[in-house]
């Protein structure tokens, strides 16, 4: 199912010059409800792309979905609903922690915050690879051309781009990777690159989920890396094609 993620529409440019026509390329953020074994969780608005990897990993984020294992199948209904079906215990709603996300993603389960962390699926990355990475991931879609209202974001594994995903929000297009590591689609074995900041709950659902290296263009917060420096997690900011800053664990970054 592939449903549309922009529009056409006309505007008014006005300037010194005087008024003229422009058409502009926007993108669609569409509501969609998250369901887990037919009970509704929460829901967010989304760019709708990614769909099923969007409503493993919100679940993950809210504290009912831990491993893999437990997911059995995921649909999607274009009128604005994930139904996700899991091997879980309850449904029952979760205590959670305000973040500064938007929407439902603007949320995580006290224990994901505070819970001991498990190690990390251990792995190094080269500058070439960022390099590549970081290119791939930027020059990977135009959407973000076309409409300036869009974050990306990829995994990197074995020398290779193995998952993009992008949305208008952040927190999305990482809940998005998650899922597709929940869905088994593919490993934590790797590295992670956000065109977001990393805020406290990025950072976290990123070292829950067992990912060792956090790439961004932008900045962490301090919380975010509080939590990096807490699980062991690489934390790098700032992120170009020929350097990184690392704020947390260089070591798995090589030149």
């Amino acid at each position: 199912m592939t449903l549309p993620v922009t529009l056409e529409h006309e505007t008014t440019v006005i300037s010194k010059d005087g008024k003229k026509s422009r058409t502009e390329t926007v993108a669609i953020e569409t509501p969609f409800k998250v369901a887990l074994n037919d009970e509704t969780i929460g829901a967010s608005m989304v760019l709708p792309t990614g769909l099923q990897e969007f409503g493993v990993g919100f679940l993950f984020g809210q504290g009912y979905i831990q491993t893999k294992e437990q997911v059995k199948e995921v649909y999607v209904c274009p009128e604005g609903r994930i139904s996700v079906y899991a091997d879980v215990e309850t449904t029952s709603p979760k205590e959670v922690i305000i973040t500064s996300g938007c929407g439902g993603t603007g949320k995580i389960s006290r224990s994901m915050l505070e819970d001991a962390f498990e190690p990390l699926a251990e792995c190094q990355i080269s500058l070439d690879e960022i390099e590549k990475f970081i290119l791939e991931v930027l020059h990977r879609s135009d959407l973000g051309l076309k409409t300036h209202c869009i974050h990306a974001c990829g995994f990197w594994h074995e020398g290779r781009l193995a998952a993009f995903y992008e949305d208008v929000g952040r927190h999305n297009a990482v809940d998005k990777v998650i899922g597709a590591i929940l869905m088994g689609k593919i490993p934590a074995k790797g590295a992670i690159y956000t065109t977001g900041r990393l805020t406290s709950d990025m950072v976290l659902k990123c070292a829950r989920i067992g990912i060792p290296i956090v790439m961004s263009r932008t900045a962490p917060s301090s919380l975010g890396l509080a939590i990096a420096k807490r699980a062991g997690v690489t934390l790098a900011a700032y992120a170009r094609p020929h350097r990184v800053n690392c704020f947390h664990a260089h070591e798995r970054i090589v030149s």
